[in-house]
């Protein structure tokens, strides 16, 4: 059977639609779905207290987390928002987490300030070596963040937030 030419580019267009919606569907997929916790779920070296400044967030690449100082306590905050697990960075500029995806923002002490997120930032047990004094973080156990409401570390913006528009 001889197809015609017309018949052709419609096959042709068919099947790079196709492709298309298939690489569309996949880009959604990838960019919703929530990111890994953890750097698989194991006991993460900080150093020492000293290493952390007082009102001070210090990202730790291995963990994938943030140890955070603020009124005298050190947090160790995962880095994924409870929304739907973007990650969310620090703004410098407001001393403030500020999640780009849907506008969620926490506080130093991952409290919750606004936005869609159930909870605060979520936390991984963190304990000090009796022995070195190294701070020790466990990203395979996850301490829900603190509930809407939580005001214990909040303190003012230090500037401008980095969400534009938000």
């Amino acid at each position: 059977m001889k197809r015609s030419r017309r018949d052709f580019l419609t096959m042709g267009w068919k099947a790079g639609g196709a492709l298309l919606a298939v690489a569309a569907g996949w880009t959604v997929f990838e960019s919703l779905r929530p990111l890994a916790g953890g750097a698989g779920g194991g006991k993460i070296a900080l150093g020492a207290p000293a290493n952390y400044p007082p009102d001070s967030a210090t990202y730790v690449p291995a963990g994938r987390l943030y140890v955070t100082s603020v009124n005298d306590h050190l947090f160790a905050l995962s880095q994924t928002c409870p929304h739907l697990g973007c990650k969310v960075p620090f703004c410098a500029s407001s001393g403030r987490f500020e999640c780009a995806c849907h506008g969620s923002v926490f506080d130093l002490g991952g409290e919750w300030i606004k936005g869609p997120a159930p909870h605060g930032m979520n936390q991984y047990p963190m304990t000090q070596d009796p022995k070195t004094g190294v701070l020790v973080a466990d990203t395979s156990k996850t301490i829900t963040g603190p509930d809407h409401g939580a005001n214990t570390y909040r303190k003012p913006p230090k500037g401008p937030s980095c969400l534009k528009g938000k």
